[in-house]
Order: C-alpha cells, then structure tokens, then sequence
C-alpha cells in the first residue's frame, strides 16, 4: 500500500509541476513514438526532469510518473511499483521513470518493461547514466536527449513582451556573463553561490565518487586550471603536470570524466588526414558560461574568452543533436588560427572566428587573415567573424587570397535558426 500511496502523492506533485510556467526548449526527441528508450542526459539542474514532464504532456497521449528519489519506490519490489502505476494511472503504456538509477539493477528492469512493449522515457543521474554506459546497460535500445542549460533563444522567452535590438545586445551580456541555468536566470537564488555548488557537487558526485579519483586535489587543481583557460589549446602531457606529475594517459581520462559528465568539452583541431587530428592538441570549453562566472576569473576582463565559450556552447547543442561536427582550424606554423571549423557530412560549410571589438585593425586583419587561409584549404567561402556590434559584408585579400567576410553581431547570430547559420 505504501507504493501506491507514494505514486499517489508523486501525482499530485506532477500536476503541479506541470501547471508551473514552462519556457519551451529546442530539444529534438528522436523517436519518441519508437519501441526504444528515450533517456534525457545532460548536466545536473538543467530541468531534464521538468522537460521529460511537459514533453510527454505535448504528445496529448497519457502517461505514467514513477520518482525513484524516494525511499518507498527504490526499495520496493519493480512488478509491485508496474502495477501501481497502472492502477493509479489507468494502465499506461507511455511510463516517465525519474532518478531510475535508484532501482536495484535498473538496467534490467527497464529492458524487461521494454521488451513488454512499454513507451520508456527515462532521467537519471549522470553518476550512473553516463552516455558512455548507456550502450552496455541498453545494448542499443536507447536513444538519447541532451538537456542542456537554456540557450540565448530559449533566455529572451523569459522576458515579457518584444525586445529591442539593443535590449537584446544587453539581455547577450548578461546571458554570456552567468550562462543559462534556470534557478540564477529566475532570480531565485544569488548565481555567484549557486553556480560554485552546483559544480562543486558534479565534481564530487558524478566525477570523483562515480569513477573513484583517489587524488581528489589534482582534479580540482585541473578543473580550476580549465575554467581559468577556456578557448585555450592544451595538450593532455601540460594536463598531465597541472594535475600532479600524472601521465597523459591519465589526464586524457579525467578530461574525459568531465567531458562525461557535461562539465567540460574539448574541440580536436581540424584536419583531412584522421591520424594527425587524432594526435593534435584540443581546445578546452566549459558547458556553461556560469560556471566560469561564479569559479574562475571576472566577466569584465575576460569578455572575448567568455564570447567564444557561449559560441562554443551553441555549436556543440548542435552537434549533439547530430547536425554538425565542431573543430577549430590552424596551419601548419600555428601562425594562423580560426575559432571554429563547422563541418556538415564531409563539407565544411562555415569558418568563424569570434572577436568582440573587429574595429580594430590589428584584430580585424588577424580575424580576417585567419579565415582567407583556412577557407583556401578548406574550399570553404562561408567565413564569418562574430562581434558586439559590427555588421556589414567586406571583400578582404591577403596575399593573393580573397574572399568575403560577413560581420554579425553575436545576438543576431545566436537567435538565427540553425538552417539559417550556415
């Protein structure tokens, strides 16, 4: 009796989260109607679990809630928690199970609720639903969605009413400044305290207990040294030595522990020969803009760095959602340099660099002298540079090399459409 009065109140509780104001996401959801799993991955406080709920609701079909955050359902016998979803949900076959992680051995229980033809919509932890487990624990019957920390797009719809242009360029700092998770975002809490917390509690949660770091002060001594050189390039034998004289093995897999769990990604640089993108240094970026803000150095000091990380972010939702792949370009002396490659199937189709005052002339020939060589090399014609303000198109040439650079500033780049970015 106690499961079901459990679910009972968990109804409830889902009536009122889903009567709560919703700003709708840009999330694909492949496969929805498909006998496979859906799990919604992505960092903590992201609101997977507020966008599995009102996702299922948009479908207009009828589903059923199971919370595994509590001490009823996690110890209760699975055929016992089944069966008091149907009962108190009128035998659904569309199931929504939260913080499933919780449940003795959940991967067998979800498989054995798939193979009985449910509709499955699963959240979870990242200490147990790691993407790079997902595939022995659901042997390929799972799809996944990335719930990222709102974009710029899904921030604006916070605001009441039509902005203005330059009520927009503003809304962009303030976004690039404390990033997108909803709680700072709200004003419901101070950000600066929250945004620390909530990424002290990934490290030690999802990163040091998950994968046993028995040195916990080098991954903290690594993680502070990457959010103090976001959009830098680094090498896993300088990681090595940041986080205490340890191989590059070693470091490859700490920054893959954080890369896992949505902390941190790593841009490989571009080549046509796979061998030597493979061997070549990456860029580091952090999932969110927050984080940065509230861990390491001051917005005011660091406003390209912080530009180029939210262009980062941009670029990896869509590559995630499986549009694009992201790199960033540079010749052979490493004397010059574009931000980022954008490559759809085998055709790069954009070259961008990221400079937030291109009325300089020092910068702007940089900027420019970056992407006439890169899109030689590329056959790409597609080169844009991303500012605070500057707009305009411009025929540029450097040594022979011409192309056309289009300027935009980031706002304007941020609330285009996908299709329309490229």
């Amino acid at each position: 009796m106690a499961v079901r009065d459990a679910l009972v109140e968990q109804k409830r509780e889902l009536a009122a989260r889903l009567s709560e104001k919703y700003v709708e996401r840009e999330i694909a959801v492949k496969g929805a109607q498909s006998g496979l799993v859906n799990v919604f991955l992505g960092p903590r406080r992201a609101g997977k679990s507020f966008f599995a709920m009102h996702f299922l609701q948009s479908l207009g079909k009828p589903f059923g809630y199971a919370n595994f955050d509590d001490e009823r359902l996690a110890a209760a016998d699975c055929d016992e928690v089944v069966a008091a979803i149907s009962s108190v949900y009128s035998n659904p076959r569309t199931l929504l199970l939260d913080e499933v992680q919780n449940v003795p051995k959940w991967e067998l229980f979800v498989n054995r609720l798939q193979r009985q033809d449910y509709k499955l919509f699963v959240t979870g932890s990242n200490s147990h639903l790691l993407s790079s487990e997902l595939s022995t624990h659901l042997t390929g019957r799972h799809l996944p969605a990335v719930v990222l920390p709102f974009s710029f797009r899904e921030y604006l719809r916070l605001s009441p009413g039509e902005l203005t242009s330059g009520e927009k360029k503003a809304k962009l700092d303030e976004y690039v400044s404390k990033g997108g998770f909803a709680e700072p975002l709200l004003g419901r809490v101070d950000a600066k305290d929250y945004l620390s917390a909530l990424f002290d509690s990934v490290i030690y949660k999802d990163v040091v207990r998950r994968f046993r770091i028995r040195s916990v002060p080098a991954m903290e001594d690594l993680c502070s040294y990457l959010l103090s050189n976001i959009a830098c390039e680094c090498s896993y034998n300088a990681l090595g030595r940041i986080s205490g004289n340890r191989s590059a093995h070693t470091a490859k897999k700490y920054a893959g522990y954080l890369e896992d769990a949505f902390l941190f990604f790593f841009l490989p640089r571009f080549s046509f020969k796979v061998k030597e993108q493979l061997s070549s240094n990456r860029k580091a970026y952090c999932i969110d803009n927050g984080f940065v803000f509230a861990k390491a150095f001051r917005f005011s000091e660091n406003r390209g760095r912080m530009y180029e990380n939210a262009v980062a972010i941009e670029l990896k939702r869509m590559e995630l959602g499986g549009a694009v792949s992201v790199y960033y370009w540079q010749d052979a002396l490493k004397q010059n340099e574009v931000d980022f490659l954008v490559r759809q199937d085998a055709k790069v189709v954009a070259l961008i660099q990221v400079c937030v005052d291109a009325e300089s002339g020092k910068a702007k020939g940089r900027e420019a002298r970056g992407l006439l060589k890169a899109g030689k090399e590329t056959g790409c014609r597609n080169l844009i540079v991303l500012t605070r303000d500057e707009e305009k198109t411009e025929s540029v040439e450097w040594f022979g090399i011409r192309g056309r650079v289009r300027y935009l500033p980031l706002w304007k780049w941020m609330l285009e459409s996908h299709e329309r970015r490229f």
